[in-house]
This record gives structure tokens, sequence and C-alpha cells, in this order.
């Protein structure tokens, strides 16, 4: 059954880790939390949104190892030597960027939201949080992306 989620748990590991070989070591990570926790589910209809929760928790755990690594993505390496003085920067890596800006709750409640596209109810019950609180993260993560997008707009104007 894991195997049917494998690609969703990738991507959601890759959203956080930004590079391949930390979001596989994630997905390895939450493969092994979820086998010795399978017991512990209780409602088997959630099997995806149980194993994305480890999977999160696993992304996070590994943040929080590597927090005073301080290293420039290859990605928006290649993409800043690729693009000229005048050019912007592809959207997708601006987003990106904003995304991780975030703290580790507005990211969640972002990436569920916005990525999965489950509901904000939906959200806080994966989060094991208050309704209102997923709200209040959810508007305060947006009004910060917000006004990331508005700075930026501002500079090239």
């Amino acid at each position: 059954m894991f195997q049917h989620y494998e690609a969703d748990l990738y991507r959601t590991a890759y959203a956080y880790a930004g590079n391949p070989e930390d979001a596989l070591d994630i997905v390895q990570e939450t493969a092994y939390r979820s086998f010795k926790a399978i017991g512990g589910l209780k409602e088997p209809n959630y099997f995806k949104t149980w194993l994305i929760k480890i999977a999160m928790s696993c992304a996070v755990d590994l943040l929080r190892k590597r927090k005073q690594e301080a290293v420039l993505r290859p990605e928006y390496a290649e993409a800043m030597a690729v693009a000229g003085e005048d050019e912007d920067l592809p959207l997708s890596l601006s987003l990106q960027a904003w995304i991780e800006a975030l703290n580790a709750d507005e990211k969640h409640v972002i990436l569920l939201r916005f990525y999965y596209d489950y509901t904000i109810r939906e959200v806080a019950e994966m989060m094991d949080i208050p309704l209102g609180t997923c709200k209040s993260l959810l508007y305060r993560a947006l009004r910060k992306l917000r006004k990331r997008a508005e700075d930026e707009e501002d500079a090239y104007a």
C-alpha cells in the first residue's frame, strides 16, 4: 500500500528539502516510521493523510538537523547564472524560495491547502490544531507571500 503513495510522498519531501537526495532520505525515513507505527493507525481510510503527516514530520526533522548549513541550492545557482541581470528568475524558483522562508506551520498549511488541495478543515485535523488557528496560519502565510511578491514587484518597477 505504501508504494501507491510513494510519488506523493516524494513530492512532499522535495517541496520541503528542495533536492532529490534529501527527498529520498525523507521518503525512506517515512517508510521506516510508518512501518513501526502502523499499529497506531486508527482509521485506515486516512492512510495517505497519515503518511503525508509522517513525511512532513520527517522533513522538518531533517531541516532542523541541517539548519546550520546555509548552502545555495544548485537550481538557484543555475537559474541565476543563466538569467542576465535584467531578467527575472523563474517564478517557480521565487515561489519556492518564498515558501521556504515561511515558518514550519505556515509551510505545512500552504502545502497541504494548495499543493494537496485539502480543505482548511482537513488541514486543521491533519495538523491537530483548532480550525481558527489553521485559518490564522493560512492567512498569515498568504499575507507574507503577497508582501514578498509586492516587494519584488516594487523592486523591478
